[in-house]
């Protein structure tokens, strides 16, 4: 394995539907313009044409290109946060309603793969976040209390039944979620793209917005090769700001978070490995997670990049996971690394921006992009057909920098490096 592609790694060789777009070109207008080609800009175009309204998607790079073809695949249920941090950070006005929302995103996810026949290996087989120390555990206790409170079906399982659904002795316990599951997050980008287009979306790649201004009949998006006047503009460029937009990286935290693959797993050994296929992820600040692909390749990842000198680190430490978490593996090569930036916010709260009246954005996802950039994207549509910004379950918050953004990043990547060098060597 080499660091030839430390993008999007296992996901870029593996995805299924990948559409072949054009650039954008010469001078058109439309009624709604949407600026990036991942979750929520896509869920926005698909959500927008299904309502008949016109619509263009400007995406810089490729469809996925951000964090849609380069994160963990889980489609969660909710925030990191527990529900009644939500409402003490956002307040009851909208907290109840975010909860609510979120906790249901993956209905709206897989309600959308099934009806436009998305192949993205769509499991919705739950999610085990699981407990690596005592703390943890009793962290998890207070998760379950709060979900059930809330008629969530989330269950605490303890020692034995977390290692029945891993496959591993290493956890505590694990909080088992049925609202969630996984998928293959590119191909699901792309499918999104697919159902789009079959909607009427007019969809451009390699077109990144390098100019965008007032005009007289709402905005002018200048492209490289062309312009385009809209009424109204979704910005949702997420993690992945650049060309007009690179500086709302200020308003985020830097996080990222690398992954390795093994190859498929012989069947017997596959058969002890997660076997519901549930997706999973540890209590630890510096957490793990844990899963499979359609072939049978584990996939395990943690808090960092993987560039340079830290790969050889963070691959070192992805071998000491696996023999200590999954010891039944044995000696596995790893045939994939990557990694991506998440979109992070200092509270872990996603903002709902509102610059224009015809032009806003919903950002920092915190590493949860399927579920809410879906939900989050039609709530957008929404809005803009609406004028009404009530579905959104979140204030509007003006754009502000990150105080010590920088400082704050290095903190996490030395944090993670340091720990991962450490970690597991016993």
């Amino acid at each position: 394995m080499s660091q030839e592609n430390t993008a999007q790694g296992l996901w870029a060789a593996t995805a299924k539907g990948h559409v072949n777009l054009e650039t954008f070109s010469g001078s058109t207008h439309t009624r709604v313009a949407i600026i990036g080609g991942g979750y929520t800009g896509l869920s926005a175009a698909l959500h927008l044409a299904k309502q008949g309204e016109d619509v263009v998607l400007l995406e810089g790079s490729d469809i996925g290109h951000g964090g849609a073809g380069r994160n963990v695949g889980l489609v969660n249920a909710g925030l990191w946060l527990m529900p009644e941090d939500v409402i003490r950070l956002v307040g009851k006005e909208h907290g109840e309603d975010l909860i609510n929302v979120l906790g249901a995103s993956p209905d709206l996810v897989y309600e959308l793969i099934d009806r436009y026949d998305i192949h993205c290996e769509a499991w919705r087989h739950g999610t085990l976040h699981c407990a690596d120390a005592r703390s943890g555990y009793k962290a998890l206790q207070e998760r379950e209390r709060q979900w059930q409170k809330r008629g969530a079906p989330v269950k605490l399982l303890d020692k034995d039944e977390a290692a029945e659904k891993t496959g591993s002795t290493a956890f505590l316990g694990a909080l088992l979620d049925e609202r969630a599951g996984t998928v293959h997050p590119l191909s699901y980008a792309y499918g999104l793209a697919r159902a789009a287009l079959k909607e009427g979306a007019a969809l451009f790649t390699h077109s990144p917005v390098q100019d965008l201004e007032r005009s007289n009949n709402g905005w002018l998006l200048k492209t490289p090769g062309g312009e385009l006047t809209a009424e109204s503009v979704i910005v949702a460029v997420q993690g992945y700001p650049e060309a007009a937009f690179s500086d709302q990286i200020q308003g985020l935290v830097p996080f990222n978070y690398f992954q390795f693959a093994t190859p498929p797993l012989p069947k017997d050994i596959l058969a002890t490995v997660l076997p519901g296929r549930q997706g999973s992820w540890d209590t630890n600040l510096i957490l793990s997670s844990y899963r499979l692909d359609a072939a049978g390749r584990l996939i395990v990842g943690s808090v960092g990049m993987v560039e340079n000198w830290a790969w050889d680190l963070h691959k070192a430490w992805a071998d000491r996971t696996i023999k200590k978490v999954f010891p039944q593996v044995g000696e596995v090569p790893l045939e994939y690394g990557w990694w991506g930036r998440i979109a992070m916010t200092p509270d872990h709260i996603p903002r709902f921006h509102v610059m224009d009246k015809q032009m806003a954005m919903v950002t920092g996802y915190n590493g949860r992009g399927i579920g809410p950039g879906t939900v989050f994207g039609k709530l957008l549509a929404q809005y803009m057909i609406s004028g009404s910004p009530q579905r959104i379950p979140l204030p509007v918050s003006p754009i502000a920098p990150v105080t010590f953004r920088r400082l704050r990043g290095l903190f996490y990547e030395a944090g993670a490096r340091m720990y991962h060098l450490i970690q597991r060597r016993i």
